[in-house]
């Protein structure tokens, strides 16, 4: 059994996770009310500071969701310090050929697999009470590393980057995507060249993953094209989305209340 298998075990066909991008305890507590299977703590694309990805890493924990973290880069530094913080997984952003991909991997392994260092009175250690051959066991086998391809460069190196040892799976980023190759996201060959990794994917024997906003169908459609993981919105934009909706919603029930407005008498009146 894959590392991903063991550590989705018993949570449905497609793991369904979704962005934390607020620095509040609330969004993890919601995100797991709301039965989702993971959250990823995005430090790509926020200002959250590293306690705060601490303390959502440990209220995941315990309230039964896989807290994953997305790095801003590839510094062995960060990961090392938030899978000692109990992270069960690393997203790696621009993850372009398989020399990087390698340089992800061992940043997540311990030696003789990689150069992650020791630090068993971490929380990832249970602060020294774990024994050491296990703290260094659930490290090289428990720990998921998941690249993020999302340039054109990525999706031809994508059968290269999934042959490393020591990844995991992919994530595949179609926004940024687009972005590389000047096209809509919906422009079919950003579509082809995703769907071409994922095919890489699955013939790797490895998960490919994908994110979509609030679309609940997008769930379905990511199982039907094979991919074996699923960020669906955020806290913030599910916020924000919601806010916006009820304070419209309000509004145009209010005006349907109020009925056409009268007349201005004065509207048609000639100016002299």
């Amino acid at each position: 059994m894959s590392r991903f298998s063991r550590a989705f075990r018993g949570r449905g066909p497609v793991p369904v996770g979704t962005w934390i991008k607020l620095p509040a305890a609330e969004s993890v507590e919601a995100a797991a009310t709301a039965g989702f299977d993971f959250v990823v703590v995005d430090l790509e694309h926020t200002l959250l500071s590293y306690e705060t990805a601490a303390a959502h890493i440990r209220l995941a924990s315990a309230l039964g969701l896989l807290p994953f973290v997305r790095v801003p880069d590839h510094g062995p530094s960060l990961v090392q310090r938030l899978l000692d913080g109990g992270a069960a997984g690393i997203l790696f952003p621009h993850v372009d050929d398989a020399d990087t991909a390698a340089r992800t991997a061992s940043a997540t392994r311990f030696p003789p697999y990689g150069t992650r260092g020791s630090g068993g009175t971490s929380r990832a250690g249970a602060y020294g009470a774990l024994p050491r051959a296990e703290y260094l066991r659930r490290g090289n086998e428990d720990v998921l590393c998941l690249p993020q391809l999302e340039s054109r460069r990525a999706m031809a190196a994508a059968t290269d980057i999934l042959a490393v040892n020591g990844v995991d799976g992919v994530f595949l980023g179609a926004a940024d995507l687009a972005l590389d190759l000047g096209l809509p996201g919906t422009d079919p060959h950003v579509t082809e060249l995703v769907a071409g990794a994922a095919e890489a994917a699955r013939a790797a024997g490895k998960p490919s993953g994908v994110a979509y906003g609030a679309a609940p169908s997008r769930l379905a459609d990511a199982a039907a094209d094979g991919h074996g993981f699923v960020v669906l919105g955020n806290d913030t934009s599910l916020l924000a989305d919601a806010a916006r909706k009820l304070c419209q919603d309000a509004r145009r029930a209010l005006a349907e209340r109020a009925g056409p407005s009268a007349p201005d008498p004065h509207h048609d009146r000639a100016t002299p």
